[in-house]
């Protein structure tokens, strides 16, 4: 392990840079470049030049002493060895000075990459500095390797950004802007992504690094930022599928021997097709978010992800199967979070063959009030819209449902009652075998049906059941609101009451809403499903907006032929009477007051 340099190296070091810059101008700095240029006999400058490229120098210093030695490597770099470790005893290799001259100029390249990240990362630095530094980077990824992507400069340069303890948007946002259009960058990133994951979850496991500190907190947040900002392959055009390494073979990792390659040629367009690059780019795009789904995400970046997997991720990955676990024990955690999975998880189970027996339970125990103010309430309501679309569904599961809803509507805001009764709307037409729900003559027959419904869901002969069970009495709603489980919640042996109920809501649209529903039902072959979409998105501000657009004919006055006596009529309370009396007591300020006495005139 390299150690650390003391406090005292690091002000020896700053108090030289300080020198530096007392003892040379820019036109000096200029100079020493130029020389450097021009001859090998001024290398020396090599060294001098590099002391200015430090998060601390002046910008206009680290600019001109850059543009030197950025101008220098490119012409030498080819010629360069790929390491500046000394060879071996072993090693067949001639060593003259001339090979231990380019192995320290390799070594001073080593010591540009590092310097340039340390500025790139800076808090120090101005934006523009960043966007030229992050250039000259990425032209070294690009010539640094002979021809070849330069891998281990680039991975070096995003462990440093994930691992970096001052803010990085700036950088991440110009990489995305600049570089993640071409695919060998994708590529790379993806893989370095993986490999900086491993390393974390290694570190995590062991202890080095805890996920749940504010450094691991960083990472996490970092390395998502990068991977989310990655566009996907396959919404890109033709025309941006281009390389930032052109020429040459680019030699990419893989599992087996990371050295399989990714050429992109100009004549090689028909041999390297768009399909073969979309293919190994789906594997490396599955193992980069593999990895990273694999560390201990906060709670803030675990609810991102699970916004954007059913879109941006499941649809590109290689087996998109693969994420069930993952999705189910999102689902088994209850409240928002399964609320984010759902989408996901109910994308597994209609396009990739995922079975989870549970879900239509977990899905019931969803609904509860606090659902309907949820942020993701509208893409919920219309994914539980299209989970009850299925002929298939039991009744006792579709009556289940249609009464828990009906239920929530008596204490939800109007916004939510509008959907609850278009969801019940579409339940009631697709799903015959529930119209006793709506109305039922003999209440007696209820637990017949309720009966029949739950022996033929467990697999009973319906003719097994008694006929002779006992009727129940009347006004007596036998559903179970607190059941988690739907079968057992006896909704088969109550009706939607709280339906009819809302005929007399407060809120004008749920009372129209409601009469629509019976004209509907009354006359099936004319009528549709309702788009629970044109209501997911209401709220109070919605339906005041609406409201205050119509035209009224008429419109309601507070007009009373004679003032009213009394705040309630003798006849809603049989027994009861309610007088005004005048009291001097409570005469103040001459002002005479009325006090209401209820007054007891007889019992019933």
């Amino acid at each position: 392990m390299a150690s650390i340099p003391s406090n005292d190296h690091n002000e020896k070091m700053k108090k030289k840079k300080t020198k530096n810059e007392k003892t040379h101008s820019l036109s000096d700095l200029k100079t020493l470049g130029l020389q450097l240029l021009s001859s090998r006999a001024h290398i020396n400058n090599l060294p001098l030049l590099l002391t200015f490229v430090s998060p601390s120098s002046p910008p206009p210093y680290v600019l001109e002493a850059l543009l030197s030695l950025q101008s220098f490597f490119i012409t030498n770099l080819p010629t360069l060895p790929s390491s500046s470790k000394p060879p071996l005893a072993g090693d067949d290799v001639q060593v003259d000075a001339e090979f231990i001259y380019r192995t320290w100029l390799r070594s001073k390249f080593d010591e540009l990459v590092k310097s340039l990240i340390d500025v790139a990362v800076s808090s120090e630095c101005d934006d523009t500095l960043k966007e030229i530094v992050l250039d000259a980077i990425m032209e070294f990824v690009k010539v640094g390797n002979k021809g070849k992507f330069h891998s281990a400069v680039y991975h070096r340069f995003l462990q440093s950004i994930a691992r970096s303890s001052t803010p990085v948007d700036t950088l991440i946002a110009l990489l995305v802007k600049k570089y993640f259009h071409y695919l060998d960058v994708r590529y790379f990133t993806y893989i370095s992504i993986k490999e900086l994951a491993k390393i974390f979850k290694a570190e995590y496991m062991s202890g080095d690094g805890g996920g749940h500190s504010k450094e691991g907190v960083e990472f996490i947040h970092i390395v998502h930022s990068i991977i989310s900002s990655i566009p996907p392959l396959e919404n890109s055009n033709q025309s941006d599928y281009t390389m930032w390494v052109e020429s040459g073979d680019n030699k990419v990792l893989s599992d087996d021997q990371e050295a399989k390659q990714l050429k992109m040629k100009k004549n090689d367009e028909e041999v390297l097709t768009a399909s073969k690059i979309v293919r190994r780019m789906k594997l490396k795009f599955s193992k980069a978010w593999i990895s990273f789904l694999k560390l201990p995400l906060p709670i803030d970046v675990y609810k991102e992800v699970l916004v954007i997997l059913d879109q941006e991720v499941i649809p590109y990955l290689s087996k998109p199967i693969i994420l069930s676990d993952f999705l189910t024990k999102s689902y088994d955690i209850g409240g928002v979070i399964s609320v984010m999975a759902l989408s996901s998880l109910f994308l597994l189970m209609t396009k990739y063959g995922l079975e989870y027996p549970n879900f239509y339970e977990k899905l019931y125990a969803l609904l509860v009030p606090s659902i309907f103010m949820a942020k993701h309430r509208a893409k919920f309501f219309q994914l539980l819209d299209s989970c009850l679309k299925s002929p298939l569904l039991p009744a006792y599961l579709a009556a289940a449902f249609a009464k828990k809803l009906s239920r929530l509507s008596l204490v939800v805001p109007p916004s939510g009652a509008l959907v609850i009764i278009a969801l019940i709307h579409n339940l009631l037409r697709r799903h015959p075998s529930i119209n006793c729900l709506v109305h039922r003559e003999n209440v007696g027959e209820s637990k017949n049906d309720d009966s029949t419904s739950e022996e033929a869901a467990k697999g009973t002969d319906a003719s097994e059941v008694d006929a002779d069970t006992p009727k129940m009495k009347p006004g007596i709603d036998h559903f179970n609101y607190e059941e988690t489980d739907p079968i057992k919640s006896s909704a088969l042996r109550s009706s939607l009451w709280e339906i009819d109920s809302l005929r007399h809501h407060y809120c004008p649209p749920v009372s129209r809403l409601v009469l629509s529903l019976e004209n509907d039902l009354t006359v099936r072959s004319k009528t549709t499903e309702i788009d629970v979409k044109d209501f997911v998105a209401g709220s109070y501000s919605t339906i005041l907006g609406q409201e205050l657009k119509k035209k009224l004919k008429r419109v309601p006055l507070a007009f009373y032929q004679a003032p009213p006596t009394t705040l309630f009529s003798e006849s809603d309370f049989v027994g009861w009477s309610f007088d005004y009396e005048h009291s001097d007591k409570n005469n103040i300020d001459g002002s005479d007051h009325l006090s209401a006495k209820r007054q007891c005139i007889g019992s019933s």
